[in-house]
């Protein structure tokens, strides 16, 4: 019989973030992170800077979360980690640091796939936060990631629609170097866009087939437009800031709002949830609560500290994947292509 009090250690380190989170049968007991500024100079993440900065932190966040959650790491039940998909040096840093530890303590290893976790992160025990039933749909929004995903139960997924290019987080992050904005550019133009006009000029949404999505060639026309209109006006950025960041916000949520009512028709499903760190964007957000009164979803968010990349999301998949005794050999090995 499984003990009734069940601590799970997760670790994530797919990309610029160090995280360890603890979960005590379903509940975050901490959630730490430790960002990475240095790639901001850069105007995006630097592999090689990322896995080694990994390397500093991991000690020091997992000692954290252990110290946060009150409880010594001998009362781990199991190790959760990311295996992938991410950046090769930086799940190596946090593979090798679970299975050291998890060798050293005598306990389970678990490993958890990053994309799988983003959708799991909604079975947070989390108050004033419902979870989905199945089968919903999932639509995961990422630097790296955009798909709409049919869940039929926790380890039952199917993915029915992918990006066949960039993703809507990239599109985001070209769009705001095209404009002068920092890395990450998503954060401020979704701010801006609250200050501007979605419908003061227009961007053609691009026609992809089923329900896939295609970002590349809306950069390409933001590209276009924005070098015509500062050859005719040098100041049109700065003159008009707000208003470009509210067109290509608005063109962005009409892409994938368009899709999410496709999938929904398709599938006959009207529960709708999303994560991923995209799915921090208010406009998103504000665009699936009006789906509600519109076509009669019911939409699930979750806490905004559970939509970027975090070790609790990792932690949760590592709690239900340890109730079904589902543990990983310790031959396991990181996949930087790893498939949902």
């Amino acid at each position: 019989m499984l003990s009734e009090n069940i601590y799970i250690l997760g670790i994530e380190s797919s990309c610029d973030d160090t995280a360890a989170s603890v979960i005590h049968n379903g509940k975050i007991l901490s959630n730490v992170v430790a960002n990475q500024s240095i790639h901001e100079a850069y105007g995006g993440v630097v592999p090689e800077l990322a896995s080694r900065a990994h390397q500093q932190n991991i000690v020091p966040v997992v000692h954290q979360a252990l110290a946060k959650a009150n409880i010594t790491k001998d009362q781990l039940h199991a190790i959760a980690f990311t295996r992938g998909p991410g950046l090769m040096g930086s799940l190596l840093v946090g593979t090798s640091f679970a299975k050291s530890l998890a060798l050293g303590l005598n306990i389970p290893l678990i490993d958890v796939n990053h994309m799988q976790a983003h959708i799991l992160a909604h079975f947070i025990d989390e108050e004033g936060f419902k979870k989905p039933p199945f089968p919903f749909l999932a639509m995961t929004i990422s630097g790296g990631h955009t798909q709409i995903v049919k869940v039929n139960s926790y380890f039952n997924m199917e993915v029915i629609g992918e990006t066949i290019d960039d993703a809507v987080g990239e599109a985001y992050d070209k769009s705001g170097k095209i404009l002068g904005l920092g890395y990450p550019a998503g954060p401020e133009i979704d701010k801006r866009a609250q200050l501007g006009n979605p419908k003061a000029f227009s961007f053609t949404k691009p026609k992809v087939d089923g329900l896939n999505f295609s970002f590349s060639g809306l950069k390409t026309a933001i590209l276009y437009f924005i070098q015509k209109e500062t050859k005719a006006n040098p100041n049109f950025i700065s003159e008009r800031l707000n208003d470009i960041c509210a067109s290509i916000q608005y063109t962005i949520i009409g892409i994938l709002i368009d899709k999410l009512k496709k999938a929904s028709k398709q599938t006959g499903i009207k529960h709708i949830a999303i994560g991923g760190g995209v799915s921090a964007n208010s406009g998103i957000r504000k665009a699936l609560k009006d789906g509600e009164h519109k076509f009669g979803w019911t939409t699930y968010v979750p806490k905004f500290e559970f939509t970027t990349d975090n070790a609790a999301m990792i932690a949760i998949v590592g709690y239900l994947k340890y109730l079904e005794q589902d543990f990983s050999d310790s031959n396991i090995s990181a996949s930087a292509r790893l498939k949902l």
